[in-house]
Parts: structure tokens; C-alpha cells; sequence
């Protein structure tokens, strides 16, 4: 294998859309650091585990002699970004978006190096345009292009509001582009359509196209596997389902224990420094009879906190941690879910209740765990295997013996 297969054999590992394959080979080709962009609007303060997935990939490409652009988008958070949105975010104040932005530098440091890292704010050019550059600007793209997304092609349908600034919003992420005279652009696989707009604003004004590479959105700690796909909202901290970067070792360490069994494995491929070869034995074994995820878990938890606090304090959060779990106290941190009752029924089935809330892998396995006396519901052993959890009650649910698994699970 040549140094620029291996270059792109490490790129492609995570990535999940590189349209232009054949010109990422030629630019590696060069023999010179490339430009590699990726931007951030501060809407709130703190970066989490999910723009982590991104930063792993800057970081990729700087441990190949790439040079990155992190670029704090304290001017386009204003405008707001329309992705993935049935309606217009509501606007931020400038003083809200410094604040937001005050943290993202250091908190990106921690995962990028400093010396192969170049911050830029895109106030320095965007404040900068005039109403006639604006314009300018605005007439390389078309109305029939821009409703080209889904989200305002769904909102268009369903007869919800569209406001113009909205439609300014892709372009001003293009010019920091063509501000910035980028290489390859780096975002979430819902950011494909305002990466491609900033190679077609750059070609249209004469210069050299950048490359685009999208990485899959990671889901928050409430995801589950369902029919064998994970599923479930991304991360965010309007979600509350988050692993921040700033959070105290303890935090990272207890919420990320708080990961479905079965989502884990995303949580390796998408966040892990262990190579494939080394997740797929950890996988192995896991799937063994009698064995469970919770170990591997353990794994990645204390990887991870390693990574942002160091090995004493992963070791310290792992023994808090655990001094907590073997006191059997009900955690005030943890999750919650709803369980629907079906139609003119006065509750659910008990191992319905714990399948849905994530604490076994089947009905059938939650009943098992009921029988082996290994489920307490508010604070006491639970016993009937086919014993219904009443419709309007609330119930705090531990599952398991060393390994336990709480969850405070409402019937509807």
C-alpha cells in the first residue's frame, strides 16, 4: 500500500460521504499541507462528543501534514443555520454568541493540535461585505437550487414560513470558503447541502473548486437499536442526551455508562482511537453467551475520559462511579422514558416496559431477568414475570446484579 493509499484508507474510516474521491487522490498527490475547513456556530457554549466525531477527522488530516481551519461562525450564528429545521431558529444577540464562542477555541484544542491548527472568526469577512457584495453574492445561486433541500422543500409543502435570510445562510458559509481559499470542506452528513454550495460559489468565482467530506451525526445517549439500526435524536444539548467536552471526568465517565448496549458500538467506530481490528474482538467477545456490552463499555468510557482529563482522573471518576452503583441507590441522573399502553388496556406487560426502555434486549430476556430475581421497581424485588405496570404510574427500575441498569420509566 502507497503513503497516499494509506492516507485515504484513514480518511475514508468514519466518513461517510466523499463525493469527489478521484480529486481527493490528485490533491494528496501535491505534496503539499491542504487547506481543511470546518465550521462551528457557538449557539451555546459548549462543544460535545458529537462535534467530536468532526474534530477526530481534522484531526486525521493534521496527523497527515494537513493544516486546519477552524473557523467559529460568530457572524452566520445570528443568521441562523435553516438545516434540518421546520422553522426559523430564533435569532441570537451578539453578546449571546461571543459568550458561546469565549469556550469554543479551548474546548477544540483539546482534540486538534495547536500547532497545525489556524482559528479564524468569520466576522473578519463577513461583516466586511457590502449590501452590493451581498447581492453579488446572492445572484450565484437560484430559488430552485436552494428549494433543491428538504427542509425548506417540507416546510414549502406543508405551507410553513421561509424567511429570505434563511436562504442567505448557505451562501455566507460558502464565502468563508472562498475567504479561508479552502481545499476540502469537513461537516455533518446534514451539512452535504451547504458544503456543496460552497464548491459551486468558488468555481463560480474563478477559483478551485474545494472537495467536500461528510461524518455520520452521532446520536445522543438516548439512542436505542431497533430492528438492528441505531435510532434516535442526535446529540445536542437542547436534547439533554450529551457527553460534553468541558464536563467534569465523573460526568463523562457516569453518562457514558448511560449508552445502550447495543449503541456502544457506534459510539467505537465514531469516537474510538482502537483500530477496527480491536473493536470487532471487543464485539466478539461481548457476544459470547453470557457475556454482556458492559464491559466494553467500561472500556470506552474510561477511554474517553482519559482522552479530556487524563488516566488519574478517569481512574478516580471510575471508582466514584462505582462506589455510587454498589450503595443500590436510585440515581437522580437516570434516564427517563415513556411506555405507551396500547388501546383499552390498563398497563404493559412487564418485559415490554424494560425492552422499551432499553434495560434488556427482549421482552422475553426481561421476563428471564424478573425470574432470576434480578429486577427491583421502586425499591422493591420484583417478582411476576407476566405482572403489568399500571397506565398513569411512574416506576424507578434497576436491572441486573454488579452490572446494574436504572431507568425512571413512565406508562402512558
Amino acid at each position: 500500500m502507497t503513503e497516499i493509499e494509506r492516507a485515504i484508507a484513514l480518511i475514508e474510516r468514519g466518513a461517510k460521504d466523499i463525493p469527489n474521491r478521484a480529486e481527493l487522490t490528485e490533491r494528496l498527490s501535491e505534496g503539499r499541507p491542504l487547506r481543511v475547513k470546518a465550521g462551528f456556530d457557538p449557539t451555546r457554549p459548549d462543544l460535545h462528543l458529537g462535534h467530536v466525531v468532526l474534530m477526530n477527522k481534522l484531526r486525521q488530516f493534521q496527523e497527515l501534514g494537513h493544516q486546519v481551519v477552524f473557523i467559529v461562525g460568530d457572524f452566520t450564528a445570528q443568521v441562523g443555520d435553516p438545516t434540518g429545521r421546520n422553522k426559523a431558529r430564533p435569532p441570537l444577540t451578539r453578546d449571546e454568541v461571543l459568550a458561546g464562542a469565549k469556550t469554543y477555541a479551548e474546548q477544540a484544542l483539546k482534540v486538534l493540535d495547536p500547532a497545525k491548527t489556524e482559528i479564524r472568526y468569520n466576522s473578519e469577512w463577513l461583516d466586511k461585505l457590502t449590501p452590493q457584495e451581498i447581492v453579488k453574492l446572492a445572484a450565484k445561486r437560484t430559488i430552485a437550487r436552494t428549494m433543491e433541500r428538504n427542509d425548506f422543500t417540507e416546510r414549502f409543502q406543508s405551507q410553513r414560513d421561509i424567511y429570505l435570510h434563511e436562504f442567505l445562510y448557505p451562501v455566507f458559509q460558502a464565502y468563508d470558503s472562498v475567504a479561508i481559499n479552502a481545499d476540502i470542506e469537513l461537516g455533518g452528513t446534514d451539512q452535504l447541502y451547504n458544503l456543496h454550495v460552497g464548491r459551486d460559489l468558488m468555481g463560480s468565482l474563478g477559483m478551485r473548486p474545494q472537495m467536500v467530506l461528510t461524518v455520520p451525526l452521532l446520536e445522543g445517549l438516548d439512542a436505542k437499536v431497533v430492528d438492528g439500526k441505531v435510532v434516535g435524536p442526535k446529540m445536542s444539548k437542547s436534547a439533554d442526551n450529551y457527553v460534553g467536552v468541558a464536563e467534569s471526568a465523573f460526568d463523562q465517565f457516569r453518562k457514558l455508562m448511560l449508552v445502550n448496549d447495543g449503541v456502544i458500538w457506534r459510539f467505537f467506530q465514531l469516537l474510538s482511537a482502537k483500530s477496527n481490528e480491536e473493536i470487532s474482538e471487543l464485539e466478539a467477545a461481548s457476544a459470547v453467551e453470557g457475556a454482556t456490552p458492559r464491559e466494553a463499555q467500561r472500556i470506552f468510557a474510561r477511554e474517553i475520559t482519559t482522552r479530556f482529563h487524563g488516566a488519574e482522573a478517569a481512574r478516580e471518576a471510575e471508582a466514584r462511579y462505582d462506589a455510587q452503583r454498589a450503595k443500590g441507590a436510585f440515581p437522580a441522573d437516570a434516564p427517563t422514558f415513556t411506555v405507551a399502553c396500547e388501546p383499552e388496556r390498563e398497563g404493559v406487560i412487564v418485559g415490554k416496559v424494560l425492552l422499551q426502555a432499553s434495560l434488556v434486549a427482549s421482552a422475553s430476556e426481561g421476563q428471564r431477568e424478573v425470574k432470576n430475581k434480578a429486577v427491583t421497581i421502586n425499591g422493591e424485588r420484583y417478582t411476576d414475570e407476566r405482572g403489568i405496570l399500571a397506565k398513569g404510574a411512574t416506576y424507578e427500575v434497576i436491572v441486573g446484579g454488579k452490572a446494574k441498569k436504572f431507568a425512571k420509566i413512565t406508562i402512558v
